[in-house]
């Protein structure tokens, strides 16, 4: 079983580290800053001071950071993954970042002779804790497979799509979907509660019908109480729906969901909101509905 470096201890990157020591790998940890997630301790993961010097101790480094800006620092860096790395050391990253930049990240290490597979994830708080993340992996067909048994300890569903950089061109249709997803149930909410229906007991029927969705069934108890305690952050959601419009600007598509969604997103960022759970876009349904906030 090779040994495994982790880098990025948020709410996604402790619970995935956790999972990883207690599939039995043996794991180091790095982190900016250095005393979060304590728990790891007790589960016998090891610290690193640098990147560098984690990519020094391991054979697989995986990679679960903000952005595209944060993961060329962990890798390219001083004293990052490529400048400690052995040659034939594998990277994971399951960040949510720029196709673009993973495909140029993929040669810039391949030069060090480091491969780089790239596994965006979805599922959420809730999917990192409980090892059900859905994964989309983009690479070189060996690399994926080498990858596997870590990914395997992570998540439930797991599909190989393309060379590198489809993962997170995947991930981009992901946000997307999700979107639209959120909104029309937020949009849903707001005209059950405007027509003076039973909520709860609409959500109930229409999760019998073709309204049926994740969204739905896990995320509207929220909207309908107009709170929204963590589970996956609206700034990272308005950065990841940044990515999907680029990708789409590159290729010519057009998504006016996703840009309404982003701008909403923008708003609540303004107003104070990032950290709250993406299901607050519903906040800004109910506002312009005149509901009190």
């Amino acid at each position: 079983m090779e040994r495994v470096g982790f880098i990025g201890l948020g709410t996604m990157g402790a619970a995935m580290a956790a999972n990883l020591a207690g599939a039995g790998f043996d794991v180091t940890a790095w982190n900016r800053t250095p005393d979060r997630a304590p728990e790891l301790d007790e589960l016998g993961v090891g610290r690193a001071s640098t990147p560098g010097e984690l990519a020094r101790s391991v054979e697989v480094v995986v990679i679960c950071v903000s952005d595209t800006p944060d993961v060329a620092a962990v890798l390219l860096g001083p004293d990052g993954i490529a400048a400690g790395a052995r040659a034939g050391t594998l990277v994971i990253d399951c960040s949510t970042i720029s196709p673009a930049a993973t495909r140029g990240f993929a040669a810039e290490l391949a030069e060090h002779d480091i491969a780089l597979v790239d596994a965006p994830v979805s599922g959420g708080s809730e999917g990192a804790q409980k090892a059900t993340l859905t994964i989309f992996v983009g690479g070189k067909p060996a690399d994926v497979e080498r990858a596997q048994p870590i990914l395997a300890a992570l998540g439930k569903t797991i599909t190989h799509v393309g060379p590198i950089g489809s993962g997170q061109a995947v991930k981009a249709v992901n946000q997307v979907i999700l979107a639209g997803t959120y909104l029309g149930v937020a949009e849903g909410i707001v005209l059950a509660l405007k027509a003076g229906l039973d909520v709860e007991q609409v959500v109930e029927a229409l999760g019998g019908g073709a309204a049926q969705s994740w969204v739905l069934a896990n995320r509207s108890g929220r909207m309908i109480a107009n709170d929204y305690p963590l589970g996956f952050k609206v700034a990272l959601h308005r950065k990841d729906l940044g990515i999907a419009l680029e990708l789409a600007g590159e290729l010519g598509a057009e998504l006016p969901i996703a840009e309404f969604a982003a701008t909403l997103e923008t708003e609540l960022i303004a107003a104070g909101h990032a950290d709250d759970d993406m299901s607050a876009l519903a906040r800004s349904i109910r506002a312009r509905s005149g509901f009190p906030d």
